[in-house]
């Protein structure tokens, strides 16, 4: 493009303002940047004052379609070598790229703005209207389905409808019946296709996710076509991780070698006959499910991937779901498969370009209760004796006289090099060295389940850990390089080997044990990472240790890649505040104290009759958890309201100890009673509660995750029985922690950390029985602090307003009866 008058891309305001930031750095060089309007900018702001490499700077807070201005003192308006390369990287994300002289009177468009569509706003009453009395809901609902007015749906919908209009954050609890999913599914589907952007919708659980893209996406696509058909053609896609899917270069791998060794031969045959009919690829898809141990021979890795070198890319299963998801407008995703993609934008990937996902522009998190807990897992590193030999054993590995891994294919397909006669005995001082650091973890862990990095621990770490974790990192780092020696010596033509890649590929593994073996020796450098080791049980019953770094706080990095660069985001459940305030989750997850945006947060109510419906009992005879007669209490409770019940109950333990010691004493009463008993860890969780809901004589005894996500409405759940309150455990290492960070301020590590978490872990439990407007029975919660201890009042407070029996154990059961078969 020729140079022209800077009056045809740059507003007279714009020139004025350019002249005097020149002027001001005595005409050397300013950098800006500008908005486009009308064709010429005419919004402006000076960025910075300097060279090329300034442009960094400037550019991350920039957008498709803004334009970057530098100018030239010599007046040569000619762009440089430098000035190419930043327009070029510019021009990648449709970012202008403008060169001025100092007089402001000449311009050199370098590259051209990308032309950015307008934004069409969402018709917030138009949408409301197709949740109200009369509207595309209930009409859809005529042939088939239950349609019930809520005011509340529809208020959550206008609120989350504004803020992709608005482009603000947008914090929503939405009781139970609330219809939350329809609520921001309208707005978003509606928003995508108007306007071409996508969104994504990530929720913790896969139950829910199969529920959004089987059940509500296409009702929700049905009502938006009323309105305009081209609504209801929003492309959609479920993108689940990779570990979901069958590798057919690994699978290959895996059948070759349990040829050769005979082992696995039960599940890799059927999983290879299966791999070759499955049109989708997935774990779930098989019709028995893989051990975990042959699954993670044979399941697709982000990392080992050969991309396009790999021979069955043609076939690849994970391609396929990336073609799809480039393609959709919306995705459904998990938490955990969000974080990974945002980590990689964060770290350099930049917000416009496909890393895990396809770029999108807005968030939807559904059991937003969760993304701390999802992002904490995902921002963890760790190391443990299986892991580490994994990974060796892919690079080098024997059995009964055959060797095989990637260094002897890289010997087949490019020759053999001096030093691979040195792997198998840097392989095998790996091994070895991994073996003596897990049995010292172990050796160490025998009176504690984990033992925290710190000052009063450190001497314990200095006598074993740290030597032994020092050796092995020295071990495999003479490994990688001698390794890379090998790839160092291969002809240019061997360097595109599928082989190498993944050589490089187990490089890379074998270095991030390295770097955790050195984090863990320089800890006091880290003070925002948390350091621990874990005693843990192997499937055969073995002890063995983990080795893990966590993440202190996670609300700067919430911040950076989501509250920051993302238009909008949605965050929602049912469970997020605590005595109807959000500060606890708000600060967990960085948004309190946040005033770089706009933030909303409301409730909405639940509609359901909670109060005709549900009756909450606190036995007030209860003795306290820490009584030594507490758990025969639990169990005589339990049997005499199940057998009131008849069965149709969900018993919730904080702990899997307790649950097994009730159970087994439970289990022969129920039994005569031709009540089922069942209980967590028994069968898959998918087999274990369709047999729960189908069997309306049954009794499920569950910890930990079935707190939520289990969804029995109907005469399959009468009664749910909440032994304890779920307090985390304090002796938890991050727990711990992050205790201590409160209490370092001067704040009540109870009141301030551990009592709101308990607040919505109970409000998930108590979630568990009212699932529809027409469901009805008892909540019983064991604890008797509810009644007793101070802040038993927030706990009761924070639940739906029920009928109450706050009465000893006979009163109960009365009122229990009553309102289980007269009410």
């Amino acid at each position: 493009m020729a140079v022209m008058e800077a009056a045809e891309k740059l507003s007279t305001d714009i020139i004025d303002r350019m002249r005097e930031a020149i002027a001001d750095a005595d005409g050397h060089e300013v950098m800006a940047w500008g908005k486009m309007q009308g064709g010429i900018i005419a919004e402006l702001t000076i960025a910075a004052r300097g060279d090329e490499e300034s442009v960094p700077a400037v550019f991350q807070h920039m957008e498709k379609g803004d334009v970057v201005i530098h100018n030239h003192p010599g007046g040569v308006l000619k762009p440089s070598g430098a000035d190419m390369q930043v327009a070029g990287r510019l021009g990648e994300h449709g970012i202008g790229f403008f060169i001025v002289d100092n007089d402001v009177e000449r311009v050199y468009a370098v590259v051209e703005p990308v032309s950015v569509k307008e934004k069409r706003a969402l018709k917030v009453e138009e949408l409301a209207s197709l949740l109200e009395p009369g509207g595309a809901l209930e009409t859809a609902m005529d042939g088939g389905g239950y349609y019930e007015y809520r005011p509340s749906q529809v208020a959550m919908l206008e609120r989350v409808a504004e803020s992709f209009n608005e482009s603000r954050i947008c914090v929503a609890e939405a009781g139970t019946g609330v219809g939350k999913s329809m609520a921001y599914l309208l707005p978003a589907l509606n928003w995508a296709s108007m306007n071409d952007e996508r969104v994504v919708v990530s929720t913790a659980t896969i139950n829910l996710q199969h529920q959004l893209i089987d059940k509500d996406i296409p009702l929700a696509k049905k009502i938006l076509g009323t309105v305009d058909s081209s609504f209801a053609d929003c492309r959609t896609a479920l993108v689940k991780g990779r570990g979901n899917y069958v590798c057919l270069r690994r699978l290959a791998s895996a059948v070759e070698e349990q040829t050769l060794f005979d082992e696995d031969n039960d599940e890799l045959e059927p999983i290879k006959k299966w791999s070759e009919t499955t049109s989708i690829g997935t774990r779930d898809d098989i019709s028995f499910f893989p051990s975990n141990t042959v699954w993670s021979k044979v399941n697709s890795e982000g990392d080992s991937c050969l991309g396009l070198r790999c021979k069955h890319r043609e076939k690849c299963f994970v391609l396929k779901s990336k073609k799809e998801a480039a393609s959709a407008q919306l995705l459904i995703v998990n938490h955990h498969l969000l974080f990974s993609d945002l980590a990689m934008r964060l770290e350099g990937a930049g917000f416009d370009n496909s890393v895990v996902l396809p770029p999108f522009t807005r968030i939807v998190f559904d059991e937003a209760h969760n993304m701390e807990s999802s992002a904490t897992s995902f921002f963890s590193s760790e190391m443990n004796l299986f892991s580490v030999l994994k990974q060796v054993n892919r690079l080098y590995a024997r059995r009964r006289a055959r060797t095989f891994g990637a260094v002897i294919n890289l010997q087949l397909e490019a020759g053999a090099f001096e030093e691979d006669e040195k792997i198998p005995g840097l392989v095998d001082g790996i091994k070895e060295q991994m073996q003596v650091l897990d049995t010292a973890a172990v050796e160490v862990m025998r009176s504690d389940m984990n033992i925290r990095l710190r000052g009063d621990t450190v001497e314990i770490f200095k006598d074993s850990i740290f030597p032994a974790m020092h050796e092995l990192q020295k071990r495999i780092l003479d490994c990688v390089h001698a390794v890379e020696n090998i790839v160092k010596r291969l002809d240019e033509k061997d360097l595109e080997l599928p082989v190498v890649f993944e050589v490089r590929m187990l490089e890379r593994r074998l270095e991030a044990f390295a770097s955790i073996c050195q984090s863990f020796t320089l800890w006091e450098e880290k003070p925002g990472d948390v350091f621990w080791m874990e005693r843990s049980r192997s499937s055969s019953g073995d002890y063995f240790a983990r080795f893990v770094i966590t993440p202190l706080d996670i609300s700067r990095m919430m911040r950076e890649s989501v509250f920051s660069p993302y238009e909008t985001v949605v965050c929602t459940s049912a469970t997020i505040s605590v005595n109807r305030d959000f500060r606890f989750w708000s600060t967990r997850v960085g948004l309190n104290g946040f005033e770089d945006r706009e933030v909303t947060a409301s409730m909405f109510k639940s509609p359901f009759p909670y109060k005709e419906k549900v009756l909450l009992a606190l036995p007030e005879d209860a003795p306290e958890p820490n009584n030594g007669d507490y758990q025969s209490f639990v169990e005589d409770f339990s049997l005499r309201m199940l057998e009131l019940s008849e069965g149709r109950g969900l018993v919730l333990f904080t702990s899997y100890r307790m649950l097994t010691e009730t159970f087994d004493a439970l289990k022969p009463g129920l039994d005569k009673l031709g009540i089922t008993v069942l209980k967590q860890g028994d069968d898959d969780r998918t087999r274990l509660l369709e047999k729960f809901k189908t069997d309306t004589a049954s009794v499920l005894f569950a910890t930990s995750s079935f707190w939520e996500g289990i969804d029995a409405p109907g005469n399959s759940l009468k009664v749910v029985i909440i032994c304890k309150l779920p307090f985390m455990v304090p002796t938890d290492p991050v727990i711990a922690a992050r205790m201590e960070v409160v209490e370092q301020r001067g704040g009540n590590q109870f009141m301030e950390y551990m009592l709101p978490e308990a607040v919505i872990k109970l409000k998930q439990g108590f979630g568990r029985l009212m699932r529809r407007g027409t469901d009805s029975g008892v909540v019983a919660i064991l604890d008797s602090r509810m009644l007793k201890k101070f802040y038993g009042r927030l706990f009761v407070n924070s639940l739906p307003e029920t009928a109450r029996s706050f009465k000893p154990v006979e009163g109960i059961l009365r009122d229990s009866e009553n309102y289980l078969f007269l009410s």
